[in-house]
C-alpha cells in the first residue's frame, strides 16, 4: 500500500464511506483499483475461531482447529502478567498462520453479578485486576503484528436484552469501576480496536456515544486505534462517525454506506470526520498486510504444553481439609462424574472453537497413577437436571471400596451461555445430590469443579477438599491431574467473589430490564459491597490456597512526590516450592465521598523454594488514592491518612501501615449525606433506594417500560411489537425460522441462544441476515406495523 494520505486523497467520496462497513462477515472491504487488500478478523479470545465455511456469530458452523485456552475467568485467577502475555503470543502466532488481522478480544466486562452467562469470557469483578490481565493479553497478540479488539465498551453487564437495554449508572461508577480496566488496557497497551457495545448507556446507544467514544476514548486516554462496532450494534451510522466509531460490523445492505455520503453532501457531517476514520481504518489493515505477508506456522504441541501450565496456575484450591491434597501415593481413587471423561472446558457462544486435542481426567489422571489406582463411575446424566438413584448407586458402591473420591462436577454447558443469563447460582441438581450422597458416606471427598463463574455450595463444610478448576480449556483436565498428583503446587488467585447465597450479591434485581438496567449499587461491586457492608462470603476477592505456606514481614512505604513505594518480604515456610500473590489495597481512612472499605491498587506474584524469602516493591501513583468527583469532572485526591493493606486475599490482610498523604488535589464537590445514607453506610440490612439513586445520578431515573404500538422504532425488541398483527406476524415468522435452523437442537446452548436472539433482538438486526428487506423497506414496514397502513404501504411502493 502507498501513504495512507496520498491514498485518501486519491478515493471518491463513496469509496471513503465503503472503507466504514465490512465487506461481510468477518472481512474487511478493500479496493482492489487503489491496491487497498480485504483483511479477515475473527472470534476469540481464548482461542481462534475462525469458520472455515459458511459464517456466522454464535458458532453453529465448525471452525477451524486451534488451540483452545483457559477462559478469561481462569486467566485472571493465574494473577500471572507475564503467563497471560504469553498465550496472547500463542494465539497471535495462530492468527498468523491462518491469516487473521484481528482477534476479537479480550473482554474487560466487569462482573457485576455472578449470574451474567458470560462471565467465563471476562476477568473480574476488579477493574485493576481486569486492566492488568487485559493490558498483558493484548500486548502478546499485538507482540506478534496480529491486532486486538477490547470489548464491549462499555457498561454491558448482563446478557438479557443486551442489544436494547439503557445501563442507568452514576458517573462515578462509570468512571471507577466500568470504565478504570479499559482505560489502563487502552493507555498501556494501545488495542488496534475496541469494539462498543450494543446497549445505551445512559441513555444513548454506545455507537452513538461520543462522551465514551471519542472525548474519553480517543482525546482523554490517547487511543489510537479503531472504534469497531459489536456485530450489528449500529445504531445511526453518521451520528456514530462523528462520536468516533469508525467501522461497522458486519457488512450488510442496510444502506449506512450510502448514509454518509448523503450526511457529507448534506453538510451534516464534515468529510474531514470521514477522512479520519478512514485513516484509522487503513492504517490497521497497512499493519495487517505487513505481518500477513509474510509465511508462519505454529507448534501445536507447544502451545498445547502451554494451555496446561496456564490452566495449572488458573486452577485456585478453595479447601484442603487434613491436607488430603495432593493424593497420598498408591492410593485407591474413584473417580466420580461425567466431566471426567467429558470434560467441559469452554463456554458457549461467540467464543465456542474447535480445539486441536482435548485431555480428559480420567485418561491423565490414569497416566500419573496407573489404571489399576483408578476406578471409574458416572454419577450424573449427561444434563444432569435431575438426580439418577441408578448412577449414584454405582458412584457409591465404587467408592466404599477408594481409599479417596474425586468429584468431577460444575456448570453443564446449557448453565453459560452468551445471550442467556443464569437464573441461580446452584449446581444441576444432578450434581448436587451426588456430592451430598457420597459426602455422606465416605471422609476422604474431593470436588473438583468446572464452571466459568461462582457456585453456591451447601455442601462445601461436608466434603475435605475443593479445587475450582475454572474452564481450563483443551489443557485443563491435564492441568487438574498435575494438581491432584502434587506435579503442580496450585497457585491460583479467586479473581471474582464466591457468596454463600444469591441474595448476598450486591446487584439486585439482576437481569435488569426490560428498558433499563438500574445500578443503583454504584461502587459496591463484588468485594467492594462485600467488604465494606460485612456480608459474610463462601470465599473472598484474592482467596486461594497451596500446598505451602507464606510469612509476610516487614511492610516500609515511603513517599517520594507523586509516587509511593511499597516494599515488604514474603517467605516460603512450608517444605515444597511454590507460587503467592500478594495483594496491596489502599484504604481512605476519612472521606468526605462514600468509599469502598478497600481497593486493590497492586499485585505481585512471586515464586519461592521452601525456606527461600524475597521482597516485593510495588509503586503507587496519586491516582491510586483518587476517586472520581462527577461535580469537578475529574480525579481527586484528599489530603490525610490512607491504609496501605497487604496480604494474601481482601480479607487475609497480613501487614497494614499508615500513609499521610500531607496535599490533597482539588476541592470536593459538596455532597448531601444525608439523601446518599445507604452509601455511606451500606448494610446487608439496608440496601440502595431509588430515590438516594436518583440523588446520585443527579435526576430522575428513566421509565422502565417498552414502546408500545404506535411508538415502536428500529430499536423495539421483535417481541414487544406482537401487540400489532403485522408485527406478531413477523415476530412468528422467524421464530418458525429459527427453530427450524435449530431443529434438533433447541435444548442445546447454541439453540437456546439462536432462539433467544429472536426473541430479544431489535428491528433493525433483520438488515444483518441479507434477504429483500434493506432500511428504507424496514422503515416502511415500521410505519405498518405502527398502524400507519398506508403511509407504510406507499413507501413500499416507492421502494421496490
Amino acid at each position: 500500500m502507498e501513504d495512507i494520505k496520498v491514498l485518501i486523497q486519491r478515493m471518491s467520496l463513496e469509496e471513503k464511506a465503503s472503507l466504514c462497513s465490512g465487506l461481510n462477515f468477518w472481512y474487511l472491504k478493500g479496493i482492489e483499483r487503489l491496491g487497498i487488500p480485504f483483511v479477515m478478523v475473527t472470534d476469540g479470545p481464548h482461542g481462534l475461531r475462525k469458520q472455515a465455511g459458511a459464517a456466522d456469530h454464535v458458532g453453529l458452523n465448525e471452525s477451524v482447529p486451534a488451540t483452545c485456552f483457559p477462559t478469561a475467568s481462569a486467566l485472571a485467577a493465574t494473577w500471572n502478567r507475564d503467563l497471560v502475555y504469553q498465550v496472547g503470543v500463542a494465539l497471535g502466532e495462530e492468527c498468523r498462520q491462518e491469516q487473521v488481522a484481528v482477534i476479537l478480544g479480550p473482554g474487560a466486562n466487569i462482573k457485576r453479578s455472578p449470574l451474567c452467562g458470560r462471565n467465563f469470557e471476562y476477568f473480574s469483578e476488579d477493574p485493576y485486576l481486569t486492566g492488568e490481565i487485559a493490558k498483558s493479553h493484548i500486548q502478546g497478540v499485538q507482540s506478534q503484528g496480529v491486532g486486538t479488539s477490547l470489548k464491549h465498551y462499555a457498561a454491558n453487564n448482563q446478557e438479557t436484552r443486551r442489544m436494547t437495554t439503557d445501563s442507568i449508572v452514576d458517573e462515578r461508577a462509570l468512571r471507577e469501576v466500568y470504565l478504570a480496566g479499559f482505560e489502563i488496557a487502552v493507555k498501556e497497551a494501545q488495542p488496534w480496536t475496541v469494539m462498543c457495545s450494543y446497549n445505551r448507556i445512559n441513555g444513548t446507544y454506545a455507537s452513538d456515544n461520543q462522551t465514551l467514544m471519542r472525548d474519553i476514548l480517543k482525546e482523554e486516554w490517547g487511543h489510537q486505534g479503531l472504534v469497531v462496532t459489536d456485530w450489528g450494534a449500529m445504531n445511526e451510522r453518521a451520528v456514530a462517525l462523528k462520536a468516533g466509531v469508525e467501522l461497522e460490523m458486519p457488512g450488510a445492505p442496510n444502506g449506512n454506506d450510502a448514509k454518509i455520503v448523503a450526511a457529507v453532501r448534506a453538510g451534516e457531517l464534515d468529510e474531514a470526520v470521514l477522512d479520519g476514520a478512514v485513516e484509522r481504518i487503513l492504517t490497521l489493515i497497512q499493519k495487517a498486510e505487513a505481518t500477513l505477508a509474510q509465511d508462519s506456522a505454529y507448534d501445536p504441541q507447544a502451545h498445547h504444553a502451554l494451555a496446561r501450565r496456564v490452566a495449572g496456575e488458573g486452577a485456585v484450591l478453595l479447601k484442603n481439609g487434613g491436607g488430603l491434597l495432593p493424593l497420598p501415593a498408591g492410593a485407591k481413587i474413584a473417580l466420580i462424574g461425567g466431566f471426567a471423561k467429558m470434560p467441559r472446558y469452554q463456554g458457549a457462544g461467540s467464543s465456542l472453537m474447535n480445539p486441536t486435542r482435548l485431555d480428559n481426567l480420567h485418561e491423565e489422571l490414569a497416566q500419573l497413577i496407573g489404571a489399576a489406582n483408578l476406578t471409574y463411575a458416572a454419577g450424573y446424566t449427561e444434563k444432569g437436571e435431575v438426580a439418577d438413584a441408578a448412577l449414584i448407586q454405582e458412584a457409591l458402591d465404587l467408592a466404599g471400596k477408594a481409599d479417596v473420591v474425586v468429584i468431577c462436577a460444575g456448570l453443564t454447558d446449557i448453565y453459560e451461555v452468551e445471550g442467556l443469563d443464569r437464573q441461580h447460582l446452584r449446581l444441576p441438581a444432578g450434581h448436587e445430590t451426588l456430592i451430598q450422597r457420597l459426602a455422606a458416606a465416605h471422609q476422604k471427598v474431593v470436588v473438583v469443579l468446572s464452571n466459568g463463574s461462582p457456585v453456591e455450595m451447601p455442601w462445601a463444610g461436608d466434603v475435605l477438599a475443593i479445587l475450582e478448576g475454572y474452564l481450563g480449556g483443551q489443557a485443563g483436565a491435564g492441568a487438574i491431574a498435575d494438581i491432584l498428583t502434587g506435579r503442580v503446587n496450585p497457585s491460583g488467585k479467586l479473581a471474582e467473589t464466591f457468596p454463600l447465597k444469591l441474595a448476598d450479591t450486591p446487584a439486585q434485581p439482576y437481569p435488569g430490564g426490560p428498558a433499563t438496567v438500574e445500578y443503583l449499587e454504584s461502587l459496591y461491586v463484588g468485594y467492594r459491597w462485600y467488604d465494606t457492608a460485612k456480608v459474610e462470603v463462601l470465599f473472598p476477592f484474592g482467596y486461594g490456597l497451596s500446598y505451602t505456606t507464606f510469612a509476610y514481614r516487614d511492610l516500609v512505604v515511603s513517599q517520594d512526590d507523586a509516587v509511593v513505594t511499597v516494599t515488604f518480604k514474603v517467605k516460603n515456610t512450608g517444605a515444597v516450592a511454590g507460587k503467592e500473590v500478594a495483594q496491596l489495597y489502599v484504604r481512605d481512612v476519612q472521606s468526605t465521598v462514600f468509599r469502598p472499605d478497600r481497593e486493590l491498587r497492586g499485585f505481585v506474584k512471586v515464586e519461592l523454594q521452601p525456606g527461600e524469602e524475597t521482597e516485593g516493591t510495588l509503586t503507587l501513583e496519586r491516582r491510586a488514592f483518587a476517586y472520581y468527583d462527577a461535580g469537578v469532572r475529574d480525579w481527586v485526591v484528599e489530603a490525610g491518612d490512607f491504609e496501605i493493606l497487604v496480604g494474601a486475599s481482601s480479607r487475609d490482610i497480613r501487614l497494614t501501615a499508615l500513609l499521610h498523604i500531607a496535599t490533597g488535589s482539588g476541592m470536593p464537590s459538596p455532597v448531601d449525606k444525608a439523601k446518599l445514607a445507604s452509601y455511606y453506610n451500606p448494610s446487608q440490612n439496608r440496601r440502595f433506594g431509588k430515590a438516594e439513586f436518583e440523588t446520585l445520578l443527579g435526576h430522575p431515573v428513566p421509565e422502565n417500560v417498552m414502546p408500545q404500538k404506535g411508538s415502536y422504532d428500529l430499536n423495539t425488541p421483535l417481541c414487544e411489537m406482537r401487540g400489532s398483527l403485522i408485527g406478531r406476524q413477523l415476530f412468528n415468522l422467524l421464530g418458525k425460522q429459527m427453530r427450524k435452523m435449530v431443529e434438533g437442537k433447541e435444548d442445546t446452548p447454541m439453540g437456546m441462544l439462536m432462539l433467544a436472539m429472536v426473541n430479544e433482538m431489535p428491528l433493525r438486526t433483520i438488515l444483518m441476515m441479507g434477504g429483500p428487506l434493506n432500511r428504507r423497506k424496514l422503515e416502511a414496514l415500521l410505519l405498518i406495523i405502527n398502524g400507519h397502513v398506508l403511509k407504510g404501504l406507499a413507501a413500499l411502493i416507492r421502494n421496490r
